[in-house]
């Protein structure tokens, strides 16, 4: 049989994945969509669609802007096919996944990897410990469940999640035992040299000065500059100790939320083997493209946070773009056309993108959250310290690949997302080196978990000659 083909093959239903399928559909494309939530929005509009005025209202207006797109997009005619878990993506850009227990593959003219961001690890002392979870993973139960903390919980970390999540729970109640800021004030007087050119962007940066006031209105314990951070506890987490302003301090807690930014989820494009670069602007891995999205692999675009980490509105243009490039490759828009179509994307883009290297600045993780002591766990899945990768460097480990056979980091479900970028670090400061000469996982196939039951029901085609 042959595969089914789409003009369009878009991964990732969030804010650069909708906005390309809209943009696409406009231009005359056939679209398909596969997306592993069962609503489309990803992870900065998870759920929208259903959410009750109660949520929105305690979520806020940057979340509520998502329903507009979401219901254009589910109006658009693209093929939208949700719950499916991609667990390969081919050279030839052909998508292979997993929908209700069964296997299926759809081949691409052009494919658009638009999978979004994950959040940075954060190992610190206690981090695996029950009662401690990822703001994020605190914000994804309130969005999709409705679910609230029950005692007072403390947000430790630094990035502007962290402001916003604080601020969502006093919106809905929830007491806050601290904000924990890791953030000191030299890193402002370091960042001031953005400053003039993140004024373009001052919305973004208004919108943060409102956060502040409202933790400061409310009387939130915040504690800046905060180093050595611990959680205490033998079966939960207990407390959360910490030194700030030279004094050491102990704020006990049940439920403790680590977050220190994110950063590009790069699995699909690691496994395709495109060009990678270390950003040492935002301490992590992103895919080499060009101005309209294109990879180092022609056909197979990044859009949004999945290349580089720039936010849900820029994420949206990045999408566009993407979608215009695609149109004028298949031929369904000339090349004047599409220059003209472009320049209101890039210009908001310019805007939207104008306040990151001031934010990158602010809100730079400390060294010693990245790259922990040696009793800290690091690899969570095959329980790997970070004192156990130093000790592979010495017996002649130099990078990550190595690190799976001398003691099997980064083997386990997760396949190295949640310890990636930190065994990455720990190597390169062990032997003295940049991160871009330590590399990165190779990523293999299954990206995610696949039954022999489950792989035997995939339909077995040929690839049209027409889509290479």
């Amino acid at each position: 049989m042959t595969l089914e083909t789409f003009d369009l093959l878009i991964i990732g239903a969030g804010p650069a994945g909708m906005s390309a399928a809209l943009e696409a559909r406009r231009h005359g494309l056939s679209v398909a969509l596969l997306d592993e939530q069962r609503s489309p929005g990803g992870q900065i509009y998870r759920n929208i669609d259903h959410s009750d005025p109660q949520r929105l209202a305690i979520l806020g207006a940057d979340y509520l802007a998502g329903l507009r797109l979401s219901q254009a997009f589910m109006a658009c005619g693209a093929r939208y096919i949700a719950g499916a878990a991609v667990w390969q993506v081919t050279a030839q850009k052909q998508v292979h996944y997993l929908l209700d227990s069964r296997a299926y593959v759809l081949q691409a003219r052009r494919l658009l990897i638009a999978t979004g961001a994950y959040e940075r690890p954060m190992p610190i002392p206690g981090w695996t410990l029950p009662g401690v979870m990822t703001a994020g993973a605190g914000q994804i139960l309130l969005k999709s469940a409705a679910l609230l903390p029950t005692a007072p919980v403390i947000l430790a970390g630094c990035g502007p999640l962290l402001y916003l999540l604080a601020v969502q729970y006093l919106r809905a109640g929830i007491a806050l035992a601290a904000l924990v800021d890791t953030s000191r004030h030299t890193d402002a007087l370091r960042a001031w040299r953005q400053l003039p050119g993140a004024l373009r962007g001052w919305r973004d940066l208004l919108k943060g000065v409102s956060l502040l006031a409202s933790l400061r209105r409310a009387g939130v314990k915040h504690y800046r500059g905060a180093r050595d951070l611990a959680i205490e506890g033998e079966e939960q987490a207990q407390a959360l100790r910490f030194s700030s302003g030279g004094v050491e301090r102990r704020i006990p807690a049940s439920l403790i939320l680590l977050h220190q930014g994110v950063v590009p989820n790069t699995q699909i494009s690691w496994s395709l083997r495109l060009q990678h670069h270390w950003s040492s602007q935002q301490l992590c891995w992103s895919a080499e493209r060009d101005a309209w999205g294109e990879t180092s692999l022609p056909g197979i675009f990044i859009a949004g946070d999945g290349g580089a980490i720039g936010g849900a509105l820029a994420a949206q243009q990045q999408g566009r773009l993407a979608a215009l490039a695609v149109a004028g490759q298949l031929q369904r828009l000339a090349a004047p056309a599409i220059e003209v179509l472009a320049q209101p994307y890039r210009r908001a883009l310019a805007r939207q993108l104008a306040a990151r290297p001031l934010l990158d600045a602010l809100y730079r993780p400390p060294l010693e959250s990245r790259v922990p002591a040696d009793a800290v766990i690091v690899c969570r899945c095959e329980e790997v310290s970070a004192g156990d990768v130093r000790q592979h460097v010495d017996l002649g480990c130099l990078g990550p690949n190595q690190t799976k056979a001398f003691g099997r980091c980064g083997m386990g479900p997760c396949q190295g997302r949640l310890c990636g970028l930190s065994v990455t670090e720990v190597i390169a400061e062990r032997r003295g080196v940049c991160p871009e000469q330590v590399g990165y996982y190779r990523i293999r196939s299954p990206l995610k978990p696949i039954t022999l039951a489950q792989l035997a029901s995939e339909p077995s085609a040929s690839v049209p000659q027409e889509s290479l």
